[in-house]
């Protein structure tokens, strides 16, 4: 073999999944079609579950800038209305606002210090497959190649080719009715408040950052991130001119969103920037996410509407879910069917990401019954509960793979801090034990009874002290796969039957850690 798994792109799904792999031990090849890292602004932040899970990575700093675990949000948006967050006890929503040009950048350092090889300016092609391997042909500077691999995995966006090579369909809905315009603009200054950065308009009112603010022309949104600023407007039924887009477009567009005139300028000196024009959207999910020994994450597996930022948050929990699964197929340690979970598991996570975001967009179009709905919506959203689920929903915090007989199995696993049996000893949190991206035995119950349980060599064991007596099987995504709050037959019985489930295929050793 050449590689014992060929990655196709290098955007930030593809580069997740790599430094996965090489976290468990397996050696990804990773292509990407563009010889320099795209500079281009795309995304704006992370938000959601994978923004704890980086942290579980020991990422979450490097991109944050700043030391200490992520804290959730205040307050955030569905549907161009606002969540009431602080209210919640459980409070879901994590942002991480670093632009995708860095979170690419971060990422890519991190595979390259595993020993992950990525090749720029190298474009999948072509491919075959049998029973054993993929014949995977690729395009370079150096003219057309082959790699003979274990497993391709198809990180190449939303027009991917691995997925179409592999005979995936890609069925779902074009809206065609909405016209989005996104710029990098400057607002003059005197109307930006220098502490909340909220835009006030004469003749129209206070609009808050970041938040989608939607009229009954369309929808607006100011973004004043450090150092720039990017304004975008989404009109309905009015299509654009078949032009390239200019900025005195973007002018006109704002003014007849908010009905008044907002002043922009062109930003001035050097850097990237952003003057994009986009027509109607998809909403497509692949029928399946593998074809024999090739498989889809991201994008190449499904796109929906960006609203609310879903994008990056699904995308790199897929990469997480499949890496630990693959490398153990390629290892020769799955247990039977594990790899088939990948899909199982995600692509229903896919699915309720397309119901949400389209049914954002139904909540920011103009007129009258959208009006009404959006005023029994906010009677909705004064109800905690309300609130909740759907900041779970946007948030993936709703995930359960499988239930269990405890109510933490097959949800994430919640953060806390173990303590050491001595108390001058000072705690380690959870996401600190995670860093490695192995299986972790957590046993918390006051005589480490089930530490003494025959584990797999994989599997770490961690014992100690916590805020109640529990013990927990957490999967390397952060999963938990059996949990229990004492010790007895029925539970030691789980336990065996978990470890079996995911991660022993081969004789089990005694634990001596």
């Amino acid at each position: 073999m050449d590689a014992e798994v060929v990655i196709a792109g290098a955007g930030p799904n593809g580069l997740m999944l790599a430094i996965e792999l090489r976290l468990a031990g397996v050696q990804p090849l990773v292509l990407e079609r563009l010889p320099e890292p795209n500079s281009t602004p795309r995304a704006n932040g992370l938000v959601g579950q994978v923004v704890r899970m980086l942290d579980r990575r020991g990422l979450y700093a490097r991109l944050a800038g700043t030391p200490g675990p992520p804290q959730p949000q205040a307050a955030y948006i569905f549907g161009a209305m606002e969540l009431p967050l602080a209210e919640l006890e459980d409070n879901p929503v994590y942002l991480l606002p670093v632009p995708q040009v860095r979170v690419e950048a971060v990422l890519r350092e991190r595979a390259l210090e595993l020993g992950a090889e990525i090749r720029p300016g190298h474009e999948l092609s072509g491919l075959s497959q049998d029973a054993d391997s993929v014949t995977v042909q690729v395009t370079g500077p150096d003219g057309v190649y082959e790699l003979r691999t274990r497993y391709l995995v198809g990180a190449d966006g939303g027009h991917s080719l691995t997925r179409k090579l592999a005979g995936i369909d890609f069925p779902g809905v074009t809206n065609d009715r909405t016209v989005s315009r996104t710029a990098s603009a400057l607002v003059p200054p005197e109307l930006v408040d220098p502490e909340t950065g909220a835009l006030t308009i004469p003749g129209y009112g206070v609009i808050p950052p970041f938040m989608h603010h939607r009229t009954e022309r369309g929808m607006f949104v100011f973004a004043p991130f450090p150092g720039r600023q990017a304004v975008s407007t989404a009109e309905w039924d009015d299509p654009a001119d078949d032009v390239e887009m200019t900025f005195a477009e973007l002018q006109a567009s704002v003014d007849r969103v908010l009905g008044v005139h907002l002043p922009l300028t062109p930003p001035t000196g050097d850097g990237p920037r952003l003057l994009r024009r986009l027509e109607g959207g998809n909403s497509r999910l692949a029928d399946r996410y593998r074809e024999g020994r090739v498989l889809l994450v991201g994008d190449a597996a499904h796109v929906h509407s960006a609203m609310g930022g879903p994008g990056l948050n699904l995308g790199l929990q897929d990469a997480i879910n499949l890496g630990w699964k693959l490398a153990a197929e390629v290892q020769g340690r799955a247990p039977a069917g594990l790899l088939d979970t990948y899909e199982s598991e995600r692509r229903p996570v896919g699915e309720r990401v397309v119901m949400q975001t389209q049914a954002q967009t139904a909540l920011v179009a103009p007129g009258n019954e959208v009006t009404a709905l959006r005023e029994l919506f906010g009677e909705l959203l004064t109800e905690p509960r309300n609130v909740q689920r759907i900041a779970e929903l946007i948030t993936g915090a709703d995930i359960r793979y499988y239930d269990g007989p405890h109510p933490l199995v097959g949800r994430w696993a919640p953060d806390f801090t173990v303590q050491d049996a001595a108390p001058s000893q000072a705690g380690v949190r959870l996401a600190e034990l995670m860093r490695a991206a192995r299986p972790l035995l957590l046993d918390l119950t006051p005589d480490g009874a089930f530490a003494a349980t025959a584990v797999p060599d994989e599997v770490d064991v961690v014992t100690g002290l916590g805020e109640r007596p529990i013990a927990m099987l957490i999967r390397p995504d952060g999963y938990v796969a059996w949990a229990a709050e004492r010790d007895g037959a029925a539970e030691q019985d789980g336990l065996r039957d978990a470890l079996a489930q995911w991660f022993q295929a081969r004789p089990l050793t005694s634990a001596t850690r």
